[in-house]
């Protein structure tokens, strides 16, 4: 198969494995009388795992010359962490399997970023990366679509039996890929005088080394700190209210976005051209305190359109702008996917947090309130975006060289 085409049929059969069962995780554990403190917490142990795994995986990456493999033994051990949810869903199980999930489904990532590269090099990523990001919204909606009628006609096993359809599918898609068609110089970015891939790579020493990746990663960090927890709370909220299906409503949450996403990737790259990486992320960080009033002033079935909307605009734009920025950035320095796995790593520690917080605040003093109070601590993303605006629009043109601590001008 063309190496193009069975990344693109990867991407679309992964988006339904990376995350487990995802958003139908909390309406599934409230079917099973668990409050929606308990449902934030345990997210937030998985979202811990995952932050702690990023950095690690990403390097992993930039270091092996077996991607492919990662990619396979990823996908197993995730769906196998989220069909595990079948068999049991104690406390303790679930916890375990948030964590498993979360520590293999890390590595997909930077693994899929760093294939991507590998084959299409620096001059082809943002195109192939954003026709990536199209097939994976893609994914995301049909299996969305299908575990929303599946749990409807024939209860939440069948959404876990869809996830291992997807498993396999995800490995076979990865195995179409040949070998020989990815450079793992290329893979990692590396350039002239860049260390060796065997060479131990400190995710946070990138991280610190380079001031624009520092001040993205800042960002998306408050970003996701308010983000994560806003599509299964509203899930919830909907349901408590008895506005619809536990399952209906959450295929809806997911699909609505997804499709938004699915354009926005469409559109990432013209805009990008046109207003550069700064002025896209911007778009993405107003959406979401927005998106936090809409979402408190209308919990019912049909409010999922709006607040969906605008989930499916901020992160349709960042799936394309975030990872296409990290390797601008650090191209040439052979240290690329540790970069994307620090800055996810960053990214996971507002997520992470984001559904115990919350959870907390939705049981404590309403949904209406936790949906304010979280898209008022998103506005710190938008102010330390705007206050490093100089900063960041002059990388956006520029690599950063961590091995010399020094930027390079292109």
């Amino acid at each position: 198969m063309n190496p193009h085409y069975a990344l693109e049929a990867l991407n679309f059969f992964m988006a339904d494995v990376q995350a487990g069962i995802g958003p139908f995780l909390g309406v599934f554990l409230q079917a099973q009388g668990w409050h929606p403190q308990a449902i934030g917490t345990v997210m937030t142990v998985g979202g811990i795992a995952s932050m702690l795994a990023t950095s690690p995986a990403g390097a992993l990456i930039d270091a092996t010359h077996h991607k492919r493999g990662v990619i396979v033994v990823a996908g197993v051990m995730t769906t196998l962490a989220a069909l595990a949810l079948w068999i049991s869903h104690s406390y303790w199980m679930v916890a375990a399997s948030q964590i498993f999930t979360a520590v293999t489904g890390a590595a997909l990532g930077p693994a899929v970023a760093g294939v991507t590269l590998g084959i299409v090099r620096e001059a082809g990523f943002d195109r192939q990366f954003g026709r990536n990001q199209v097939a994976n919204h893609a994914g995301n909606v049909v299996g969305a679509a299908l575990s929303g009628w599946l749990g409807w006609k024939y209860g939440f096993g069948a959404v876990f039996v869809l996830t291992g359809v997807f498993g396999v599918m995800t490995i076979i898609s990865t195995l179409l890929i040949r070998r020989d068609v990815i450079d793992h110089d290329s893979a990692r970015g590396s350039g002239p005088s860049s260390p060796t891939a065997h060479e131990p790579a400190s995710g946070f020493r990138v991280l610190l080394t380079c001031r624009p990746l520092l001040l993205l990663a800042l960002s998306l960090a408050i970003f996701h700190l308010g983000n994560a927890a806003m599509l299964p709370l509203y899930g919830l909220a909907v349901v408590s209210a008895h506005q619809g299906d536990p399952n209906a409503v959450t295929a809806a949450t997911i699909v609505i976005a997804q499709l938004v996403m699915l354009v926005a990737a469409c559109f990432a790259n013209r805009l990008i051209q046109r207003i550069g990486y700064w002025g896209v992320i911007l778009i993405t960080f107003l959406a979401l305190p927005v998106r936090g009033v809409v979402a408190a002033m209308f919990i019912a079935a049909w409010g999922v359109w709006p607040v969906q909307a605008l989930d499916g605009i901020g992160a349709g734009l960042q799936s394309v702008a975030v990872p296409a920025l990290v390797v601008r950035l650090l191209q040439g320095t052979g240290r690329v996917n540790v970069g994307q796995g620090v800055v996810m790593t960053l990214q996971g520690m507002g997520a992470a947090l984001s559904p115990a917080l919350g959870g907390m605040l939705a049981q404590h003093f309403g949904y209406a309130t936790a949906f304010l109070t979280l898209g008022a601590v998103s506005t710190g993303s938008l102010a330390l975006w705007l206050l490093c605006g100089s900063t960041l629009k002059k990388a956006c043109g520029r690599h950063c060289d961590n091995t010399k601590n020094t930027p390079l001008t292109t």
